[in-house]
């Protein structure tokens, strides 16, 4: 059984090699962001003699123990199921979202929202919830006080907006149109 800090820490390498980074890793991931794990258990083992004892039966193990499913595998392949920074397609096709969706950000940047609307920022697509509390909870790793910002993902798609419903159950999107969002709750 592998420990919760070094599945921790194989799960933060995996993220960022997936998400962010798969050339300084020698990863090539495919248009909807797979990679063969054999090519990213090379990868890791390139890390040092610490990760050598890496196998698919322990990445396995890492993504079936994390909580949040924020990785894949599949036939051979693994892959990050969203958050990337890097260009990926969603392998999912565009869906029709519930009426409302939540995202909890950080409340300097309320002024920006009102403005400009929900930006993905360094990611490929916005991230939001089906709830009012999943958004609070991913809010709160910015501020620990976030704002909750509830869309209107009927004007958001006359606006041109596509939704995406990630593995995970995260919904995946465009840029927001400010006038689809809604500000719930700033606590000033």
């Amino acid at each position: 059984m592998t420990s919760t800090p070094r599945r921790s820490a194989i799960s933060r390498v995996l993220s960022h090699a997936l998400r962010h980074a798969p050339g300084e890793y020698g990863l090539v991931l495919d248009p909807e962001g797979w990679a063969p794990v054999p090519q990213v258990l090379a990868a890791l083992h390139r890390l040092g003699p610490e990760w050598e004892a890496v196998d698919e039966e322990m990445l396995h193990g890492v993504l079936e123990a994390a909580g949040k499913k924020r990785h894949q595998i599949s036939d051979g392949r693994i892959r990050a199921v969203h958050g990337h920074s890097v260009p990926v397609r969603p392998a999912e096709e565009p869906i029709e979202p519930p009426a409302v969706l939540f995202h909890g950000t950080a409340r300097d940047t309320v002024p920006v929202i009102r403005v400009a609307g929900i930006l993905p920022m360094g990611r490929r697509y916005v991230h939001l919830a089906e709830t009012a509390e999943q958004a609070r909870e991913v809010g709160q790793r910015k501020d620990s006080s976030p704002v909750i910002l509830a869309i209107d993902t009927g004007l958001a798609v006359s606006r041109g907006v596509s939704f995406y419903r990630s593995e995970s159950g995260v919904w995946l999107s465009g840029p927001i149109p400010a006038a689809a969002v809604n500000i719930l709750d700033v606590s000033d």
